[in-house]
């Protein structure tokens, strides 16, 4: 299974640690942060499949940093925390949270609430996936990729951004969609950065780089991955 990111916003550092333990014993990658100054800096460079935010946090709220997430990003968010008036619970549903728990609250139903989401949202995950077209071949699940017989070498970043592609084939995505979610929701990458890391997976994927066969210039929009038939195991 392709580990899932969570990002656990809450300024209660001592329960965020017996979550971030919980969570990653069941699989999960977990980041913390204490603010909402930390959680935007965490945002603009990482991607998150889930958030867990607390509202009552130093300087922007939970409500506002959701509201404020909303803006950009889709990342489903279960608001946890002590506030449990019906008020607080529908501001945050209203404001774009996926669930709301209130604290106190048991380790088995956050597991339960937060497994329920990702589900929902990512589907359930193969013990391997590959997605293949063409001559290229890409193993989401152990992140390599192969041309014919031939493994090539990616940067993490490169292919997070193939990977992307793969899981919207022969479709015109915009520059700005592709920054956000591969570089992170508050990303201030430039449109340059995108090119040339768009530039590098052609030359090693693409026979002719010059005149791709995969990565297409979408011109006025962005990029597409054209893959003439995708085929998936």
């Amino acid at each position: 299974m392709t580990q899932k990111q969570i990002l656990i916003i809450d300024d209660d550092t001592d329960l965020s640690l017996i979550l971030s333990d919980m969570l990653e014993s069941y699989g999960y990658s977990v980041t913390c942060a204490a603010d909402s100054d930390q959680a935007f800096e965490l945002l603009t460079d990482s991607v998150f499949h889930l958030i867990l935010l607390d509202i009552n946090l130093p300087g922007m709220t939970g409500f506002e940093l959701c509201r404020e997430l909303r803006r950009v990003s889709t990342v489903p968010v279960i608001f946890a925390s002590a506030r449990t008036s019906e008020t607080d619970r529908i501001t945050g549903l209203d404001l774009g949270g996926d669930d709301y728990l209130p604290k106190p609250y048991s380790m088995k139903e956050l597991l339960s609430r937060v497994n329920a989401l990702m589900r929902r949202t990512y589907g359930f995950q193969q013990a391997e996936r590959i997605i293949s077209f063409g001559d290229i071949s890409v193993n989401i699940t152990a992140r390599s990729v192969k041309k014919g017989d031939t493994l090539i070498s990616l940067s993490l970043r490169e292919f997070d951004l193939l990977a992307y592609l793969c899981e919207h084939p022969d479709t015109a995505l915009p520059k700005e969609q592709l920054i956000q979610e591969v570089w992170g929701a508050f990303s201030m990458v430039e449109a340059s950065t995108l090119t040339v890391h768009i530039r590098w997976l052609r030359e090693k994927l693409e026979d002719d780089p010059a005149k791709p066969r995969y990565i297409k210039t979408v011109w006025g929009i962005g990029y597409l991955l054209e893959t003439g038939g995708i085929h998936e195991a």
